[in-house]
């Protein structure tokens, strides 16, 4: 192996903006992340709208929440 043509290697601490931070080791000294496996929504199971200037208000107005739960299951043709 080529001596100094890889970059440095260092322990670094990842920090999320949700407030988690994770100790490993990276090329960059100090990482500082938006969004982690602590407050992903596919990890965490919730789902929370980022509301940029009212679009999401508007979009629901405009067509309306169209979440219905079904009544009766559906009959089945065997």
């Amino acid at each position: 192996m080529r001596a100094e043509i890889h970059p440095k290697y260092q322990e670094t601490a990842i920090l999320c903006t949700c407030g988690v931070s994770y100790d490993t080791r990276s090329t960059v000294k100090d990482l500082r992340i938006g969004i982690c496996a602590a407050c992903h929504p596919f990890f965490t199971g919730e789902q929370r709208f980022i509301d940029t200037a009212g679009r999401v208000e508007k979009f629901q107005q405009r067509y309306g929440v169209q979440r219905e739960k079904r009544k009766a299951p559906k009959p089945t043709d065997l």
